[in-house]
């Protein structure tokens, strides 16, 4: 797909900040498409090196910002992935104490290049796997300071690594700034839901999306995705077990006070078909300076079928 805009991988730069200069202004809800370019750079120095200390390309680097005409704090940026074209392999990587299997990978640095061809992702010799292309890093920039693009996850995205956000959703992400200041970075061949390793299949690639405003309330306190069954809203907290939490809570209140619903429905229904589960593993509180890849919290994703919204014929007995 050839987008309207294209911003190379050479704007990217670690991090979401307010007062970094935008590369691209667009006005919201004209249907114009922004490529975003990403880069594996870091990966092929580590293919080269297997020496953390000596790499020179940030990790993680995120594409942008673009600047949306009209967007002010308080209001909700939706950002429509129309597609994600992938170069030609990815690559499957270990960093020391990172990821659920650090213990097993112990220090030393693991790489493999996965080949992409017609489609499919070649894992090993023997596997190979249709590509899942997501964006792993996608969010608007802070009041205030400056938000890492490897972990923790905020309430204006970042590094979430969902699956969810891949061609055909829309991820809704707050304003806080004037402008929005959206990037995106990390794109996936394939992930894994939880990304045992931290880092699932990486790739180059360019982000195709279009973007819209939602002016006014309600003020999100962490992103949401929308597909075309379901609403997701993104759990952020620690432990994990308030990330859970205050993802139902957004959860029922889309259902309360967005849609009407009486409480006592959005509870019951949300015990029938309000599925959860884990998300990426970046967590949401900052990590131990001395520890940078020991995740805090978890991110969780709460499900709502769609389908509830509908009005539906009772069944028939």
């Amino acid at each position: 797909m050839t987008a309207d805009h294209h911003l190379p991988n050479t704007l990217g730069r670690p991090g979401y900040a307010a007062d970094r200069e935008p590369v691209l202004t667009i006005a919201p809800g004209t249907g114009e498409t922004i490529g975003f370019e990403t880069t594996d750079a870091v990966y092929a120095e580590l293919d080269d090196h297997h020496d953390m200390a000596q790499l020179q390309a940030p990790i993680n680097p995120v594409t942008g910002p673009v600047y949306v005409e009209g967007a002010e704090p308080g209001d909700t940026l939706a950002v429509t992935i129309h597609d994600i074209e992938l170069t030609t392999h990815g690559w499957s990587v270990s960093l020391p104490g990172s990821g659920a299997l650090q213990h097993v990978m112990g220090d030393r640095v693991f790489t493999r290049r996965c080949p992409i061809e017609d489609g499919v992702v070649h894992v090993t010799d023997r596997h190979a796997f249709p590509v899942r292309p997501m964006i792993g890093c996608i969010g608007t920039a802070p009041a205030a300071g400056e938000n890492s693009t490897i972990m923790p996850a905020y309430a204006e995205g970042g590094n979430m690594d969902v699956t969810e956000a891949r061609p055909g959703s829309t991820v809704y992400l707050p304003v806080r700034v004037p402008g929005a200041l959206l990037s995106i970075g990390d794109i996936h061949a394939i992930m894994a839901e939880g990304e045992s390793s931290f880092v699932a299949i990486e790739a180059q690639g360019t982000a195709v999306v279009s973007v819209d405003l939602v002016k006014g309330g309600p003020e999100l306190r962490a992103p949401r995705i929308e597909t075309a069954d379901e609403w997701l809203f993104v759990g952020l907290g620690e432990p994990v077990q308030e990330s859970i939490r205050r993802g139902y809570e957004d959860a029922y209140a889309f259902l309360v006070d967005e849609h009407g619903w009486s409480g006592d429905d959005a509870y019951a229904v949300l015990s029938a078909v309000g599925d959860s589960k884990l998300g990426g593993p970046t967590g949401s509180g900052a990590p131990d300076p001395l520890h940078p890849f020991d995740a805090v919290g978890a991110v969780t994703l709460h499900r709502v079928p769609k389908a509830v919204l509908e009005p539906a014929e009772m069944p028939t007995p």
